[in-house]
């Protein structure tokens, strides 16, 4: 009986002391590679959405869509007007969806209608449709300005 709880409580306390990391003097190592990384996709997840001359900052968002989206990039296409609200194209290919309702677009939203209508909305306002969230243009202030009232073509590509 003293044989086994020894047994137990010596691999007890070689899992508890395998478990906590430690540097060379001894104190717990506080950054991880998982920290480094993390932050690197943080950095990696921004594009540049140009129209005109302008160019606009996009923060995309951490979802399989978006990553896909991110893989066909650069992309150069023609965006049609659409209710003084938003530009829109259909995609080379249909993307993966994960639709939902966001209730409000905002200005600057990048969605995916369907599996393959990429939308860029300018204004705000209340919806009933149903989107696939890509991201979001960090400061849109002047985007409606710089898209216009009619068709525009728009490059999206990765932020260098």
């Amino acid at each position: 009986m003293r044989r086994s709880l020894l047994a137990i409580l010596l691999l007890i306390s070689v899992l508890c002391g395998s478990a906590t990391s430690c540097d060379k003097s001894g104190d717990k190592v506080h950054h991880t590679d998982s920290d480094n990384i993390t932050n690197d996709k943080m950095a990696d997840n921004k594009i540049n959405i140009k129209v005109g001359s302008e160019v606009f900052v996009a923060t995309l968002s951490d979802n399989n869509t978006a990553k896909i989206f991110k893989e066909m990039l650069p992309l150069t296409i023609n965006m049609t007007e659409l209710n003084g609200n938003e530009k829109y194209t259909e995609l080379p290919k249909n993307l993966p969806t994960n639709s939902s309702n966001p209730g409000t677009i905002k200005n600057g939203d990048l969605m995916l209608y369907g599996s393959i209508t990429l939308v860029l909305f300018y204004k705000t306002f209340s919806t009933s449709y149903n989107y696939t969230k890509l991201g979001t243009v960090n400061d849109a202030k002047s985007l409606a300005s710089a898209l216009g009232a009619d068709n525009v073509t728009v490059t999206f590509e990765l932020a260098k």
